[in-house]
């Protein structure tokens, strides 16, 4: 991992969950902040734009595909991971629209800890690559 960490915002209304990804993520040499909500996630945007977001998909207040196209107006390159364990439609359903809305991943819950840190890792590398060149 690069001296400076990639910070990473996790926004999710399932606390337990928040507390073992920020576990996860941050014994991989991440630094992480979570939220509860969308209001909350693009409050801390503001604050202190992140390398990459993963969000729920089924919260109260600002629901993930309102806020991952909301990220996505704000900072276009950004990378997003959304989760999802489904509803009232199964959480395939859920995670096709938020890949069509602006998500570069998506992951149905349950997942485990080395598919996450996968992810976040590929997409983290795709972040900083430089482009390629125009042929």
């Amino acid at each position: 991992m690069n001296a400076i960490a990639k910070r990473i915002l996790v926004v999710d209304d399932d606390v337990p969950l928040c507390e073992c990804l920020n576990l996860v993520l941050s014994r991989a040499g991440y630094d992480v902040v979570s939220v509860g909500d969308g209001v909350a996630a693009l409050s801390e945007w503001h604050r202190r734009p992140f390398d990459l977001v993963i969000t729920d998909l089924i919260m109260p207040e600002k629901e993930g595909l309102a806020t991952i196209m909301e990220l996505r107006k704000l900072a276009p390159r950004l990378k997003i991971i959304a989760i999802s364990g489904g509803g009232r439609i199964a959480p395939g359903d859920y995670l096709n629209l938020a890949r069509h809305l602006g998500a570069n991943a998506a992951l149905a819950k349950p997942f485990s800890s080395e598919a996450l840190l996968s992810i976040v890792a590929q997409l983290l590398v795709e972040a900083t690559a430089p482009a390629a060149p125009i042929a």
